[in-house]
């Protein structure tokens, strides 16, 4: 497994992961870190088992094997509850009430202070859109909610599957930088894409492809290592020399 960089501490441990899903192993035995202060971007097509691990990583996934350890608990622990914030790959809202409705309940949920909805519509750029129905929202739109929810309580761990899709390229800059803004503050980010050209936001990456790892490296040294130019270079490399 890799080790998080010195002065830095694994939010999340996962060793020997192994799920079955429909009789067919989508992770056969994944072993990897996501280290605190610092955004891990996972990488693969689609199908490669990105989601399937992220949804062990918050404890909702049945695995047939191996271990998940996430601010040093079991995943899914009842603890860990306020110190994970999670945002799957479709919105997970209320569409008959308004954005700034939905924040509130989930607040409430988390036990979170009232003025923590005013400050992650702001992350999100969503604060003129408060009153509005979701359902009147576009899909990127709808998708930056989930976002906010996710943001709600400050958490120790994020957990972003595919934050950015359907978002012009304005919005994708300003959202990585407030990720880069949020590793600084110390939280760990483990953040999902099959857009390779994001990978170089990221402070590490774990390239993914039909449930095993490629791939952990720094962007920089997986350029390095592979002789290219750009991180789909560096991908189609690794998968080229994997089938030899």
């Amino acid at each position: 497994m890799t080790e998080a960089p010195a002065g830095q501490r694994d939010a999340v441990v996962i060793d020997g992961l192994h799920v079955v899903r429909r009789g067919r192993d989508v992770l056969p035995g994944l072993s990897c870190t996501v280290p605190e202060g610092a955004v891990t971007g996972l990488l693969g097509p689609s199908g490669s088992g990105k989601s399937t691990l992220m949804r062990a990583v918050v404890g909702v996934q049945r695995v047939a094997g191996g271990r998940v350890e996430v601010l040093g608990e079991p995943a899914g622990s009842p603890s860990l509850r306020d110190r994970v914030g999670y945002m799957t790959q479709s919105p997970s809202v209320y569409g008959g009430i308004t954005v700034a409705d939905n924040l509130r309940f989930f607040s409430r949920v988390l036990g979170c202070s009232a003025d923590e909805v005013d400050r992650v519509l702001s992350l999100v750029d969503l604060d003129r859109y408060a009153g509005t129905p979701v359902d009147h929202l576009s899909g990127g739109e709808r998708s930056r909610v989930s976002l906010a929810i996710a943001l709600l309580g400050s958490p120790r761990l994020l957990v972003l599957d595919e934050p950015t899709v359907g978002l012009d390229p304005v919005l994708r800059v300003r959202l990585w930088d407030l990720f880069a803004r949020l590793a600084e503050d110390g939280t760990a980010l483990l953040v999902s894409s099959h857009v390779m050209d994001e990978a170089q936001r990221c402070d590490g990456l774990l390239l993914l492809r039909d449930g095993a790892l490629l791939a952990t490296d720094t962007p920089a040294g997986l350029l390095s290592r592979t002789g290219t130019t750009d991180v789909e270079a560096a991908f189609l490399a690794l998968v080229a020399e994997a089938q030899r």
